[in-house]
């Protein structure tokens, strides 16, 4: 046991400060051994009716307790049990206090290797890992049902449009345009390539690249090759899995834009190459350019700001460029199931629950309805003091999110169909796409409402990085839904008998 002591003094201000600190419950943070010990800085007791007493006491000692087999820190808490708070009710300023804590080591034979359990066991915050767990199985179980009951009722009502449709005879296939409707009415359209072909293919190979970097994440997550206690380390992954995946959004892009009918391939991988990172690169400067005039710790240096651009121009580009040139010559025909005539069909007037408004709105509010519980940890892991550890629960929620997001957009596009309205391209890109919308709404109210961030720098740094995010997942939810699309509508043309 040691005994050290320290004396500070305090003037009214801070003594003021100091007791708001302890009415709203702030706690110390030190870490042992990448073993965080957690304490509050203060003891408040409020007691009585009439009379009320209200009582904000100081701990200026604290105990140290610390487990060690070996040479080896297994666990360390801090104690507060045996010690008196110093008052600080009628506390004329200034005046000085002695602050003194002690350490007591305590051997133990519980195994290094299992010290993360012994963490667990003992937690500073309130135990939520059972209501974490009952949301996560009550979204589940609503998106099942949810998924289930779209894809039950979309499958009866295709097989009876199949039924519907190849029992018609063939000699009365000349008027069947005039006889009938639905989505088989369109047929010689729904394959007419939309406009801005290089945009959208730009959007689908950032966005599948983002899906791999989301899945390789969380994957090396589940592997344990992060240390919760050391945010930086998923930074840096995720950097790098950019880079490294880069090359999979030029293939994409490229060889969708080549199957398309697309001819400026260059200015496709352009494009592709700069739709994530020349929107990331201005608002991060923006970002560290307030951090820097404020003297902010956070403001990244000179030399990591170069390093960073020489990662994106030595491996991100180049394997941009690469993965473009293999696309595009490795593309084959679109092969449509259906020919497109040359003339485009009139689309009849649409009702009002049928608008590009109202998909998004139900496309985006779904999805979103399945990660909210866990948007909540994830927020305060990232803007807060929590660690998020249940890397298990967060790859069956991405899963339930990819699922859920293809299963809208098949169902919004059959609808679409169903409505003789055939511009389903971009549509099907921001019907689930809006989820990133509804994410947005959520951080709003995460800032105003769940945190304490105030201030210029805190401001612009949290709603910076939270638009960034949810373009992130507009740009890979949309990619989704697009392919869920377009597969379901391959699928649906080339098991009906056309004329």
């Amino acid at each position: 046991m040691r005994l050290l002591p320290l004396t500070v003094f305090f003037y009214p201000p801070q003594i003021e400060e100091l007791k708001e600190a302890i009415e709203e419950l702030y706690y110390f943070e030190f870490v042992l051994d990448d073993i965080p010990i957690r304490g509050f800085v203060g003891y408040l007791e409020e007691s009585g009716f009439l009379p009320h007493t209200h009582k904000i006491g100081l701990w200026t000692h604290l105990d140290f307790h610390v487990e060690f087999n070996g040479d080896r820190v297994i666990y360390a808490n801090v104690s507060v049990r045996d010690v008196k708070p110093f008052s600080l009710d009628e506390l004329r300023a200034p005046v000085s206090m002695a602050h003194t804590y002690s350490v007591y080591w305590h051997e133990t034979s519980f195994p290094y290797e299992r010290r993360g359990e012994r963490l667990r066991d003992s937690s500073f915050f309130p135990r939520t890992l059972e209501i974490h767990w009952l949301s996560i199985i009550n979204s589940m179980v609503l998106v099942f049902l949810l998924t289930g009951f779209v894809v039950i009722i979309l499958m009866r009502v295709l097989r009876n449009d199949f039924a519907r449709y190849n029992l018609e005879e063939e000699a009365a296939a000349d008027d069947f345009d005039q006889a009938d409707n639905g989505w088989k009415i369109v047929h010689t359209d729904v394959f007419r390539f939309p406009p801005h072909k290089s945009l959208l293919c730009s959007v689908l190979g950032v966005g599948t690249q983002f899906l791999a970097l989301g899945t390789g994440i969380i994957v090396m997550a589940l592997l344990g090759m992060f240390n919760v206690h050391r945010h930086g380390a998923i930074n840096s992954a995720a950097i790098l899995l950019y880079a490294l995946t880069c090359c999979i959004s030029g293939y994409i892009s490229s060889n969708f834009y080549r199957k398309i009918g697309g001819e400026r391939w260059v200015w496709n991988i352009v494009l592709t190459t700069s739709l994530f990172s020349a929107p990331f690169f201005l608002t991060w400067s923006v970002i560290n350019t307030v951090h820097w005039a404020n003297g902010s710790t956070h403001a990244l240096p000179v030399t990591t700001i170069l390093l960073l651009l020489t990662v994106w121009l030595l491996v991100g580009f180049p394997l941009t460029v690469i993965g473009g040139i293999f696309g595009k010559n490795s593309a084959p025909g679109f092969d449509a199931p259906c020919r497109t005539k040359n003339i485009a069909r009139e689309i009849p007037p649409q009702p009002w629950y049928k608008s590009v408004l109202v998909h998004m709105t139900i496309g985006g509010f779904l999805p979103f309805s399945a990660i909210s519980v866990e948007l909540y940890y994830i927020f305060a892991t990232v803007w807060g003091r929590e660690q998020y550890t249940l890397y298990g629960i967060l790859f069956i929620v991405f899963a339930i999110l990819l699922s859920v997001s293809a299963c809208i957009s098949i169902a919004l596009t059959y609808f679409q169909l169903s409505s003789e309205d055939y511009r389903w391209w971009w549509r099907s890109v921001f019907s689930t796409g809006s989820t990133g919308f509804f994410m947005f709404l959520y951080s709003v109210f995460y800032y105003f409402k769940r945190s304490n961030m105030s201030g210029t720098v805190q401001t612009l740094e949290f709603f910076g990085y939270s638009v960034l995010t949810c373009y992130v997942f507009f740009l890979m939810l949309g990619s989704v839904s697009f392919f869920a699309s377009l597969q379901f509508i391959r699928y649906i043309y080339v098991n009906l008998k056309m004329d």
